[in-house]
């Protein structure tokens, strides 16, 4: 029987290898979620580097935020991540969940960085 970590990175693993059939060499936009905050990185696969990344713990973001733990913390990382993808020149992106259901944070990240006119 698997624990739950074991099932978290076998889910992420999975989608991981489906992002990677559908739209090869395409930047991936990774979200990690902790209790407490929220993360995003726009990566580069095939030159193994991370191009961009926003986080709920940045100064600018944490005096305006009641919490890192919440839809508005996360539609704030996203629509930052994509301001810093557009600076970047990149306008594509393909959208890595992880393990994570789309739902509530992941989603408000999302839908932040499409505000910020990334498509995915």
């Amino acid at each position: 029987m698997l624990n739950s970590k074991e099932l978290f990175e076998r889910r992420a693993h999975r989608t991981r290898v489906a992002l990677r059939r559908k739209s090869p060499g395409k930047v991936r936009l990774s979200v990690f979620r902790s209790s407490k905050n929220i993360y995003a990185q726009l990566i580069d696969d095939e030159q193994g580097v991370t191009l961009a990344a926003a986080s709920s713990l940045e100064k600018d973001l944490k005096d305006k935020l009641k919490t890192g733990a919440d839809k508005a913390a996360a539609q704030a990382v996203g629509k930052l991540v994509g301001e810093r993808a557009l600076q970047r020149g990149l306008s594509e992106v393909v959208f890595d969940r992880g393990g994570y259901r789309y739902h509530g944070r992941v989603k408000a990240l999302a839908d932040g960085a499409r505000e910020a006119g990334l498509k995915f």
